[in-house]
């Protein structure tokens, strides 16, 4: 029954931890067009922003990771021997690739509040798609385990992330006629 709660916890939190993480990229997005805006109005929203991305980050994003993360931990210790299977080894793979994802989102968040853009609003659309590349392997992964066929799977995966480009430009494409 313990193990129960704690996969439900768990969940939970990586769920909450996956929102953070898209919506802060959406965020940047828009911290990164207001500074293209005329003045007040980038200053406005400018501000507005920094204030959004720095409670979404510290209230809900860092706790739901570290939650997500701690009731992980619980869960091996409740399963040790799951860090034998392939699938698990994988998934530990990708949730290291989703802390270094996460890492860098902070360092983005840092350099905003300092009033650096490195990036164009594109690029961290294509960005926010990692996450979502991330999350629909975890997720097939974990509920295939085993019959997850490797070579389907990553060919699957990467026709999945070419999907998602291409998705990408077209609505770049279509939001510049409009």
């Amino acid at each position: 029954m313990e193990y129960n709660y704690i996969k439900s916890l768990h969940l939970i939190f990586v769920i909450t931890w996956f929102a953070g993480l898209f919506y802060i990229v959406r965020l940047f997005v828009y911290q990164i067009e207001a500074t293209k805006k005329e003045s007040p109005t980038r200053e406005i929203l400018g501000e507005q922003y920094k204030i959004m991305t720095k409670r979404l980050w510290y209230i809900i994003t860092w706790p739901s990771m570290i939650l997500a993360i701690g009731f992980a931990v619980w869960l091996l210790a409740l399963r040790p021997f799951w860090l034998t299977d392939a699938w698990m080894q994988v998934k530990l793979g990708f949730v290291v690739a989703l802390i270094v994802y996460h890492i860098k989102c902070h360092l983005i968040l840092k350099a905003h509040e300092n009033d650096v853009y490195k990036y164009s609003s594109n690029w961290m659309r294509l960005f926010n798609e990692g996450a979502t590349l991330i999350l629909f392997s975890v997720v097939f992964l974990v509920i295939l385990k085993n019959a997850f066929n490797w070579i389907y799977g990553t060919v699957g995966i990467i026709v999945f992330g070419i999907l998602l480009m291409l998705g990408v430009k077209v609505y770049k494409r279509i939001r510049e006629r409009n």
